[in-house]
């Protein structure tokens, strides 16, 4: 690694080997220009007062297999006192696929510092900005904003932080912090912050910690008590008298729901329907996927049911839902003993959730054994009966037994 210059200053191009330290492509394309660009502003000014976050993560991300975003792009132009050329600014946005973000402000040198340079530096054609004779322009880093996270994801009642760290070089002082949020086309004003003032705008439930945003730049947010209200894009503004970098997080509020099935267990009487009830509650968002199936002991897998019905959805107070699944079974098509399982889906949810009731096989009832017991009686006296009235009819009279005898 090669670092150069007091202040940050260093061409583009420095730090590209560091970049291919693994020897394999960051990104294919045109993306590997702006790749470069960030990168070596990265390296050159890690030793910097503006230090850069995260810059360990940064120059080996190609070694831990995170995707990389990276755009550069001009940011103003403003004239320099002796108003005979205008200063560049350049904002340089850095994304990592593990959520980290960081915006770097950069100021490019002005033609008034040409002779700084010698005499091989010509200006750029559009930008009037001294260049190298490899054609690359030299900046400095003179405020940087980061966060480590642009989404977040947090369950009702639940109190989350959102990031936002920002540094300024000597000559930048902070003049505002300011957070908002949108959500569906409308915007409002979370935390207000103005350097001088008696103290910040905030409403409820929110809180910035202004004697560390002031000393160690920290200006993240922290929300109590979320609800499925809170949700939308959260905005860090940091701003001095120039300028101004933004951070946008997406906060998610998402509920896991709550499964129960009834009845647990059931046996068929003849001629009968049996609705299984799968009951989900207390979720958010709201979609939410559920289905049926069944396994009896001689299959080896469970089998899929379409034969379902479903309630309309249902909002409680607190903006989760509820649904109800329905499953009508048979006595005429049914095998039983089987198993009916309510397979439930969410993006709550590490793993789908399963409830089980079970159909056992059909037993008799009392009527039945009664019914039952008495036909075989009956049959049991009947043939008794006959088989007494033959071995009585087969037996000789007493008349016969007289007359044989004399």
């Amino acid at each position: 690694m090669v670092l150069l210059a007091a202040w940050g200053r260093a061409w583009f191009q420095l730090g590209f080997q560091s970049i291919l330290a693994c020897r394999r492509p960051l990104l294919r394309g045109s993306m590997i220009l702006g790749l470069i660009l960030c990168y070596c502003m990265l390296a050159v000014l890690a030793a910097q007062l503006v230090s850069i976050p995260y810059a360990d993560a940064l120059l080996h991300v190609d070694c831990s297999g995170e995707e990389v975003s990276c755009e550069l792009s001009p940011y103003s132009f403003q004239q320099e006192s002796n108003g005979l050329c205008p200063a560049s600014w350049f904002l340089a946005t850095i994304r990592l696929s593990s959520g980290i973000s960081i915006a770097l402000l950069l100021r490019g040198s002005s033609c008034s510092s040409q002779k700084d340079w010698g005499h091989d530096v010509t200006l750029h054609p559009k930008l009037k900005i001294p260049m190298s004779k490899e054609g690359t322009l030299l900046t400095t880093v003179e405020f940087q904003s980061s966060s480590n996270n642009t989404s977040l994801r947090t369950r009702l009642g639940s109190s989350i932080t959102l990031d936002c760290h920002f540094a300024l070089a000597p000559s930048f002082l902070l003049s505002s912090l300011e957070w908002r949020r949108q959500h569906r086309g409308s915007g409002r004003s979370l935390f207000r912050y103005h350097v001088g003032n008696a103290g910040p705008t905030v409403q409820p439930k929110f809180h910035v910690d202004v004697e560390q945003l002031l000393r160690n730049g920290d200006a993240s947010l922290t929300l109590q008590e979320a609800t499925v209200d809170d949700e939308g894009m959260y905005i860090c503004l940091v701003s001095t008298a120039q300028h101004q970098v933004q951070h946008n997080i997406q906060l998610l509020v998402a509920e896991p729901p709550r499964v129960r099935v009834f009845p647990t267990e059931v046996s068929f009487k003849r001629d009968e329907t049996i609705t299984l009830t799968c009951n989900i509650a207390g979720y958010y968002p709201p979609d939410i996927s559920v289905s049926w199936t069944q396994k009896s002991p001689e299959d080896t897998v469970e089998i899929s049911l379409s034969n379902t019905r479903f309630s309309s959805h249902r909002q409680s107070r607190d903006g989760t839902y509820s649904i109800a699944s329905y499953l009508s079974v048979t006595s005429a098509t049914a095998q039983a003993p089987a198993t009916y399982t309510c397979h439930v889906s969410h993006v709550a949810l590490e793993a789908p959730i399963s409830i089980s009731t079970h159909l056992k096989a059909p037993e008799h009832t009392e009527l039945e054994g009664l019914v039952g017991g008495a036909i075989a009686t009956a049959i049991f006296v009947s043939v008794l009966f006959i088989v007494l009235r033959r071995k009585r009819a087969a037996e000789p009279k007493p008349e016969q037994l007289l007359t044989a005898s004399e």
